[in-house]
């Protein structure tokens, strides 16, 4: 193999590997904006650019009972402060553009991860 060949290859092989790395989640957010209610509350929160690792706390003191997901990626919802599941409870699955709003009589929702 000559030199310059060689030198190509190796070029090739670290330009493979940056872009590998790059798409490694770490790092990357949501794009779009989430947006949460209350319970007949006219105050919304949104969300740009949330991280897509681990859970995020939805910061209404009561919890929210309305959501719209107008990001590029899919949420779900959880009722506990930490995304946790208890008594085999899920998440509630909210698909992008989409939309929820809880039942009267259920808990508001109180975290979110998105899937990614």
């Amino acid at each position: 193999m000559s030199h310059s060949r060689r030198i190509g290859v190796i070029t090739a092989a670290a330009a493979l590997l940056l872009t590998a790395t790059a798409c490694s989640g770490l790092g990357r957010s949501t794009v779009g904006m989430l947006t949460f209610r209350g319970h007949d509350s006219p105050v919304e929160l949104s969300y740009s650019n949330t991280s897509v690792n681990g859970c995020q706390k939805i910061a209404l003191p009561k919890g929210a009972t309305h959501v719209e997901n107008n990001t590029l990626v899919d949420v779900v919802l959880y009722r506990t402060a930490d995304c946790s599941t208890p008594l085999g409870n899920d998440g509630i699955y909210v698909a992008t553009t989409l939309s929820n709003v809880t039942a009267p009589v259920s808990l508001p929702w109180r975290s979110f991860s998105v899937i990614h």
